[in-house]
């Protein structure tokens, strides 16, 4: 890359840790770093909770994707988020901000202690983790593969680099460090895709581009569906998408806990409901073009790196690729809050007593410690990505299978349909599902649709026949249940310190 190139991207760098100190001072409690003490503006929340939601990933395996099958992956990849956020709106924005401002619970698994019991809490704590080790893992290694392509950088140093910056600003500023990071990367992210459909309109023939290009390309580029991505991947991913990203992605439901009141929150997921739909036809438009512009590339994951560096000129190279950086380092900064909201809430004072009455000091540097000690986790895993298959299967075939049945007793749980599933229910829903997901991805070696939605319906039937068949329904659960389905909170609630959960 040129030098203008490497002073955008320090340039950028800088900001993001710049922010994250003067966010610094907005943190004084538990509730502050975990969720922003509940005072983000909806509009905040929304681009928050958008800009976490996806990463580097797109701009490697999503581009491999539109390479060699076109328009799929928007339908089974964003579409389906766009669609699960916006039934996540009307559906558990409103009932995760209760769950902060009623209850005082600062981390999404805090509830579940009393909703079911303490060993349900933990399995889904510990596997929940575990997964989001290999998950973020793989976005370094994106993110690293972007940078090898653009700059010939180590993948090593690629991911060091890109995970120690991060480190820095989420460690330091909490939630709100993280959403207003969020925010700049918005922008930057905005300004560099625009940059990027200009310049590929451009190559087109101008902007009838837009249009036009649809014919030169093959005809199964035009198909929501192919061989491989079916329509049943198609709607299990719906399913999916609605369970992950309206709380089964713990650092989502931080935005809505983090919003003042049930209505911003609802605004909020609505914004990043849109943002899903309409906004990554921006960034894929290149991508659905790549074949055209520079056909018989070895590598598919590569094009949209080869696309940047072979058509735009110094210094757009380097936003552009302060862009791709956005992304990722938007979606690890948030999940390593959540996750540390997770270990020092839920995980840490089951394994350690005195951590219960840490003081409000003492529970930020164990926050701060948990963040620091997850993150460089993830860096070390994301090292060995290649020997793990990649970052296409991990992201799809093992976060997507896994997800739905650590998701469906947290997200169900929240409603009052549901209230006669228990403990029993949920851990045996959460077992069956991780089950079936081994049997049908080492036992079967079964198709794509078979491996993603096997294990989230199998979770379902589960949770929602021991209910019907073996209720649990207790006064705690109706309880909680009761109180953050009312809607008479519709003003800023005062967060409260602690958990208020009844016992």
């Amino acid at each position: 890359m040129h030098l203008l190139d490497w002073i955008m991207v320090s340039a950028y760098f800088v900001l993001m840790v710049a922010i994250g100190f003067w966010s610094h001072s907005r943190v004084s409690t538990v509730s502050d770093f975990f969720t922003a003490g509940g005072k983000m503006p909806w509009w905040l929340a929304g681009i928050s909770h958008h800009m976490s939601g996806y990463s580097a990933v797109l701009f490697v395996a999503y581009a491999g994707v539109a390479y060699t099958d076109g328009i799929t992956v928007y339908f089974w990849g964003m579409a389906s988020i766009g669609i699960g956020v916006g039934i996540g709106s009307w559906l558990f924005a409103a009932r995760w901000n209760r769950l902060r401002s009623k209850l005082g619970v600062s981390s999404p698994l805090e509830y579940l202690a009393k909703r079911y019991n303490v060993p349900t809490q933990q399995a889904l704590a510990w596997s929940g983790s575990l997964l989001k080790i290999f998950d973020i893992a793989a976005k370094w290694f994106a993110v690293a593969t972007i940078l090898n392509v653009f700059a010939g950088v180590d993948y090593t140093w690629g991911i060091i680099i890109t995970g120690s910056i991060t480190l820095i600003y989420c460690t330091v500023g909490g939630l709100w460090a993280d959403a207003l990071t969020d925010f700049g990367q918005f922008v930057i992210q905005a300004i560099a895709a625009i940059v990027m459909l200009w310049v590929v309109l451009a190559k087109l023939g101008g902007i009838s581009g837009l249009w036009t290009m649809w014919g030169k390309l093959p005809a199964a580029h035009l198909n929501p569906t192919t061989a491989k991505f079916t329509t049943v991947v198609l709607l299990v991913y719906v399913l999916v998408k609605t369970l992950e990203y309206n709380g089964g992605m713990w650092n989502l439901a931080q935005r809505y806990m983090a919003a003042p009141n049930t209505q911003e929150a609802k605004r909020g997921a609505r914004l990043s409901s849109v943002l899903y739909l309409l906004w990554p036809l921006v960034m894929m438009f290149p991508m659905f073009a790549a074949p055209l512009l520079i056909p018989g590339i070895k590598n598919p994951n590569n094009a949209y790196a080869i696309m940047t560096t072979t058509f735009l000129p110094p210094g757009l190279i380097g936003l552009v690729l302060a862009g791709i950086f956005s992304h990722t380092m938007a979606m690890v900064s948030s999940d390593a809050n959540a996750i540390s909201a997770v270990i020092t809430r839920d995980m840490m004072p089951v394994l350690w007593k005195k951590a219960k009455n840490f003081t409000n000091s003492q529970g930020l540097l164990a926050a701060r410690l948990t963040t620091v000690v997850f993150v460089v986790l993830t860096m070390i895993v994301a090292t060995q990505a290649p020997k793990l298959g990649g970052v296409l299967t991990i992201v799809v075939q093992w976060v997507a299978a896994l997800m739905g049945p650590i998701s469906v007793p947290l997200l169900l749980g929240l409603l009052p349909w549901f209230r006669r599933s228990g403990s029993r229910a949920a851990l045996v829903s959460w077992a069956g599902g991780l089950l079936a997901y081994a049997l049908a991805y080492y036992g079967f070696n079964a198709s794509l649709a078979v491996t993603v939605s096997l294990p989230i319906l199998v979770s379902l039937a589960l949770y929602i026949g021991l209910g019907a068949v073996l209720p649990e329904r207790n006064a705690v659960t109706d309880e909680i249940i009761d109180t953050i389905d009312q809607a008479d909170d519709e003003v800023p609630n005062k967060p409260k310190e602690g958990s208020a959960i009844p016992a």
